[in-house]
């Protein structure tokens, strides 16, 4: 999907770009990308360490949002197709 897409679609309210919900929306497509760049390129450790870098980022936005709104976890975990922690 777009930027502009994914920021329309989980967005709060209009020009919302910094709410949880985008951030991890935004990080999750470019995670996505990639892992599909580096499926292809294994032995490119600079993007691993900036992919590890986003993970490890996407996790902590989504333990705030858990903490904050678990009901917007839920659904937005269900909607990236992302494993809840436990």
């Amino acid at each position: 999907m777009d930027k502009k897409e994914i920021i329309a679609k989980f967005a709060r309210t209009e020009g919302d770009t910094g709410s949880p919900e985008v951030q991890v929306a935004l990080l999750s497509s470019r995670i996505n990308a990639l892992t599909e760049h580096l499926k292809a390129n294994k032995r490119d450790h600079s993007t691993r360490r900036g992919l590890l870098a986003m993970v490890a980022r996407r996790k902590k936005l989504l333990a705030y949002l858990a903490r904050e709104d678990y009901a917007k976890y839920i659904e937005l975990t269900d909607t990236l197709k992302i494993r809840r922690a436990k």
